[in-house]
């Protein structure tokens, strides 16, 4: 695949109005990518579904419409610490389809919920205690019994709160994980990480603390965790220093004792006030086989073989031209920014975002990378999108943008790619962006 040929299924979803509780906090597809949901700062979680193919329209396949809109988390107050619990959800994550009805987890910083989303186009009719409204019937009265009946109504789609995981976590949840075994659940916070059934919502066990004794010798947070694809023993966990451990739950219980650990030695030539800064793990991902991993530090990606843990396979730049930039970028704190990173359906394309709304691809097997904007300006309907180049110094060409005419309040943290196919969602602070490999 040439990651270049992307062209605007010509929708970009402009998510509520513009206030800071619409920025998007997290986009994720489903098992079968006929669902995207994204869950904003506001709390509320957006359902997308896929256009159904029609022989009159067969090019609006790919469109994704809303299916489904509710508010997953509310504002809270911890009274005992005086802490206010903002209602963000920071993580969505699908459970594969059972049944008719979609699983979904969501969280925010404390409280992990598991949502139903499903279906309603009957109604029963001709109850006998109570009339069409619903009102209780005088016993007196009724002299015939009925035998209640469904009749079709318009398809309604509901979300319910099915379980409700609360109270585990002292400090922010940052990530949760579906294990492959589909009874099980991780959830992450900076210190800790818990192991949850979906079935049981007053107990978790923790599986990693690495909580000290004295908080004043904290030298390192978790920033993010993940289940291995097939194997429901094996998770990895990065922290704020750059390193990645993978753990295997069967050794023991508590599995603060990784099994293998993943960490490039700096380079003392590089070593700068920001180095620990840029070398914070923001995202780690498997990839979809489970044999690598992708990491997302500030300034690059990478891929590391599970079976070497000396160094990474693969690094690729995503942004290094901002390397000059960083004492700006540690001043307006766009240095601390969480960027995620993807894998495409067959793990030979990366995915992640920058800054200026541009987000950028790598083909692992040609070696090509490319930078596209996600803007209103630049996505015309139907139109292949024209990869961007950033000019670092010298004479700039028509078509480049300089460094310092990049705008650092436009930045595309959060980013999905569909399981099986060449659709990318692209969330650009209240918008959201859906791409789709050129067919025609």
């Amino acid at each position: 695949m040439q990651p270049c040929h992307f062209s605007l299924i010509p929708q970009v979803f402009e998510l509520f109005h513009h206030d800071l509780s619409d920025i998007i906090s997290t986009v994720e597809f489903n098992s079968t990518g006929e669902l995207l949901a994204t869950g904003d700062k506001g709390g509320r979680v957006v359902v997308f579904q896929r256009e159904q193919e029609s022989k009159n329209q067969p090019h609006r396949r790919g469109e994704y419409n809303v299916y489904s809109t509710f508010q997953s988390h509310e504002p809270e107050f911890d009274y005992l610490k005086s802490l206010e619990i903002e209602e963000k959800i920071n993580k969505i994550r699908w459970l594969p389809q059972q049944n008719a009805a979609y699983f979904l987890l969501s969280t925010n910083d404390k409280t992990v919920k598991l949502w139903k989303i499903s279906e309603r186009d009957k109604r029963p009719e001709g109850y006998n205690l109570t009339d069409e409204e619903g009102r209780i019937r005088d016993p007196t009265t009724i002299t015939t019994l009925r035998v209640p009946v469904l009749r079709p109504m318009d398809l309604m789609v509901e979300a319910t709160p099915r379980r409700i995981f609360s109270n585990a976590h002292t400090y922010h949840i940052n990530s949760i994980s579906v294990n492959s075994d589909y009874e099980t659940y991780m959830s992450t916070d900076d210190l800790r990480i818990n192991l949850w059934n979906l079935e049981i919502t007053n107990q978790s066990f923790n599986i990693v603390d690495i909580k000290p004794a004295n908080l004043e010798e904290l030298t390192e947070v978790i920033t993010a965790a993940e289940f291995h694809p097939n194997q429901c023993n094996t998770f990895v966990y990065s922290s704020s220093k750059g390193s990645i451990r993978l753990c295997d739950m069967r050794t023991s219980a508590l599995c603060d004792n990784h099994s293998k650990l993943f960490e490039e030695p700096e380079d003392p030539s590089n070593r700068s006030f920001f180095s620990e800064i840029i070398s914070s793990i923001s995202d780690v991902k498997f990839s979809h086989s489970g044999r690598y991993l992708m990491t997302r530090d500030y300034l690059t990606v990478k891929v590391w073989d599970i079976n070497m843990e000396s160094k990474p396979l693969e690094t690729y730049q995503v942004h290094d031209y901002l390397r000059s930039k960083l004492c700006s970028l540690y001043e307006n704190d766009c240095i601390f920014d969480k960027f995620e990173c993807v894998w495409n359906g067959t793990d030979s394309v990366l995915m992640t975002g920058s800054y200026n709304n541009f987000f950028r691809m790598f083909d692992r097997n040609t070696k090509r990378d490319v930078t596209l904007e996600a803007s209103r300006e630049n996505s015309k309907p139907r139109a292949i999108l024209k990869p961007r180049k950033v000019c670092v110094g010298g004479k700039r060409r028509k078509d480049e943008i300089s460094v310092d005419s990049l705008d650092f309040s436009k930045k595309i943290l959060h980013t999905a790619w569909h399981p099986n196919e060449n659709i990318i969602a692209v969330a650009a602070t209240n918008n959201l962006y859906i791409f789709q490999d050129k067919v025609n």
